[in-house]
């Protein structure tokens, strides 16, 4: 993580600004040692290159929160970061990494979310990918926190982070070089605002803070919102300044605040129960909480609800169960290696797999490190399956313990 002031030892222009005075404008220019200052554009005319150009792009949703996750990568440097990645996606997302041929570089997330639980720690535990979050927010585990004009760099492509104070403190937007992206999380959405009655919001701060790094962008840039119920995907600056109903018209602060009076939301219990959980990444093997054990083994439930059991008890306690492995034929019989006697069921299949399956049977599902398999044990449960656990660890943890495999 750098400043993009750091980046060149040849001039003196201030890469903190929202400008970049030319040296981020163009993905080439980015690659160049040193830069040279150029007139700032007009606000209204787009750049002939775009980071869009040089920089792989997906837009992925989550139809249940109606929440976006979004990937962006530099292709030929094989690099990547996924911004707001969700709890029940994780599948999902390390299939296209891997498709893709692509490393994960960071989760970055653009605040404490109350809309969707966050895989990151999931996604860091299967890639060693750093979590990062904005300055400010009040969680556990992160990696890096990333403040107020920094950027991330991934491959020779980077995003700089604009904090956004006023819904609670630690919010942020990301930018991209060139100006054309801007992913603004729950700050700012397509025709609406985020939720301002948590007890650290201050709607004076939020006016300042959406007029100073969002409508100060320029008429062109794209703005991606963290979610929409609607399922509009995308805006940009000029539509949100002529059809946001808080921004519309350029009013002022008071104004501003006038029409915040109006707003409808719903309660805040179960945003509140969702920010909970998104207080804490835990590290590798060791999502859990504790809660007493159930019946036919020693259940833990992980601080995200996936009831799990350790790997040296599936060892110990061999036959009461049907051990499920959801993994890619592939990794089944790749160098890991799988248990004796289990079961493969990849994931992309389980869901049409397990209409046909007992409920009240006992059933232990595996996959490499404890990620899909909690995913599927908690698809089973909502499917009515009684007696279903993940092997936190997965096949990692068994291969580290030296347990035997086929």
């Amino acid at each position: 993580m750098f400043l993009l002031k750091d980046m060149c030892e040849h001039c003196s222009c201030d890469r903190g600004k929202l400008s970049f005075c030319g040296v981020m404008t163009t993905l080439k220019t980015t690659r160049a040692v040193a830069c040279e200052k150029k007139e700032p554009q007009p606000k209204s005319e787009q750049p002939t290159h775009s980071m869009e150009d040089d920089m792989l792009f997906r837009q992925l949703i989550d139809f249940d929160t109606r929440t976006y996750t979004y990937l962006l990568a530099d292709e030929r440097r094989r690099q990547a970061i996924l911004i707001d990645p969700v709890m029940g996606q994780v599948e999902r997302d390390l299939n296209i990494l891997n498709e893709l041929g692509l490393q994960l570089k960071y989760v970055v997330e653009t605040g404490i979310h109350g809309d969707h639980v966050s895989s990151g720690a999931m996604l860091r535990a299967e890639t060693d990918a750093e979590i990062v979050v904005p300055k400010g927010a009040v969680v556990e585990g992160a990696d890096i926190f990333i403040d107020h004009g920094e950027a991330l760099f991934f491959g020779l492509l980077a995003i700089e982070a604009r904090l956004i104070p006023g819904r609670t403190e630690g919010n942020a937007m990301y930018i991209t070089s060139d100006l054309s992206f801007a992913f603004t999380g729950s700050s700012l959405l397509i025709r609406d605002l985020c939720r301002l009655d948590h007890p650290d919001s201050d709607p004076r701060k939020l006016w300042r803070s959406i007029q100073d790094n969002v409508l100060s962008l320029p008429d062109y840039t794209l703005l991606y919102p963290g979610r929409d119920h609607m399922g509009v995907t995308v805006t940009s600056v000029a539509e949100e300044r002529r059809h946001n109903p808080y921004f519309k018209g350029s009013p002022t602060e008071q104004e501003f605040l006038y029409r915040l009076q109006a707003r409808m939301l719903p309660p805040r219990e179960e945003v509140d129960e969702v920010q909970a959980q998104n207080r804490v990444y835990h590290d590798k093997g060791q999502i859990q909480s504790g809660r007493p054990s159930e019946a036919w083994a020693p259940i833990e439930r992980s601080v995200v609800g996936v009831p799990e059991v350790t790997v040296e008890w599936v060892f110990d306690s061999p036959g009461n169960y049907r051990l499920i492995d959801v993994r890619s034929l592939d990794e089944y019989r790749g160098p890991l290696g799988h248990i004796e006697g289990s079961e493969l069921v990849p994931l992309g299949t389980l869901e049409s797999q397990i209409v046909s399956w007992d409920r009240d049977e006992r059933y232990v599902v595996v996959c490499r490190s404890g990620g899909r398999s909690g995913r599927a044990a908690m698809l089973m449960e909502e499917k009515g399956f009684n007696n279903v656990v993940s092997m936190a660890g997965g096949m990692n943890r068994w291969n580290a313990l030296q347990y035997p495999t086929k």
